[in-house]
């Protein structure tokens, strides 16, 4: 039986058209946070799952590896639910890049995407969670930081300056009741995983795991919502590593 944990909460869940998003957006909402799903992809089939759930819930299309997007959109954030107490940092992409064919230009783009969208949501949120005294900031990162995985240079280098960035905000943020971590997936059989990486790929890893299955988005969802909630209120500056075992190789 699922208690409301969140009660009373208010989260934004970043990447919440799809996959990860979507669980996380949903999950949060059976443990009574309201949503603010923000996507560059209209969310409005998980706004509309979460108000099925009986939570409000708002969608908001917005590009948000764009400074100027993310401050139009800031407003909209806060005046929501007159705060933000979760941000789950969960837009990204994953694309494999040969290294010779890598460009500074798409080396930018994984970037923004993957690193610097977290900058911006956490500095649009956290002076609200300041006032309130309260807040958690989840960042979803990689468990490809322990292995090697070829044509994902840029790829990875984002997902590791995510994880140097968690670390450095919950020191800064430590003072003001803001706890910040960060959650490493396997690769994972959603939307985006299925698109970029593909079955063939998703079975392998799968059989290098300790957990030989394919790893699904509900298989962290428990972990972002124990790291949003008070139960992890002593734990910051952490990577969880949710792969099934992969990286124990």
């Amino acid at each position: 039986m699922i208690t409301e944990t969140h009660s009373g909460r208010v989260a934004v869940v970043t990447g919440a058209a799809g996959g990860f998003g979507t669980a996380i957006a949903l999950e949060l909402a059976r443990r009574g946070a309201d949503i603010i799903a923000v996507d560059i992809h209209s969310p409005d089939a998980t706004v509309s799952a979460v108000r099925e759930l009986g939570r409000k819930a708002t969608g908001i299309t917005a590009d948000i590896s764009n400074a100027d997007a993310v401050a139009g959109i800031t407003p909209e954030l806060l005046d929501f639910g007159g705060r933000v107490d979760i941000l789950v940092n969960n837009a990204g992409v994953f694309p494999f890049v040969d290294l010779f064919e890598l460009n500074y230009a798409e080396w930018r783009r994984i970037f923004a995407i993957n690193t610097d969208s977290q900058f911006l949501m956490a500095t649009a949120v956290m002076r609200s969670m300041r006032e309130s005294g309260w807040g958690r900031i989840v960042n979803l990162a990689s468990n490809s930081l322990g292995l090697a995985v070829s044509g994902m240079v840029a790829y990875m280098a984002a997902k590791g300056a995510v994880v140097g960035f968690t670390r450095a905000l919950a020191t800064d943020l430590a003072p003001y009741g803001i706890t910040v971590n960060a959650v490493c997936p396997t690769a994972s059989r959603t939307s985006g995983g299925e698109k970029f990486i593909g079955n063939e790929v998703l079975e392998h890893v799968a059989q290098m795991q300790a957990i030989k299955r394919v790893g699904v988005a509900s298989d962290i969802v428990g972990t972002v919502c124990f790291l949003s909630s008070d139960d992890s209120a002593f734990m910051t500056a952490q990577t969880v590593v949710c792969d099934g075992g992969l990286m124990r190789v």
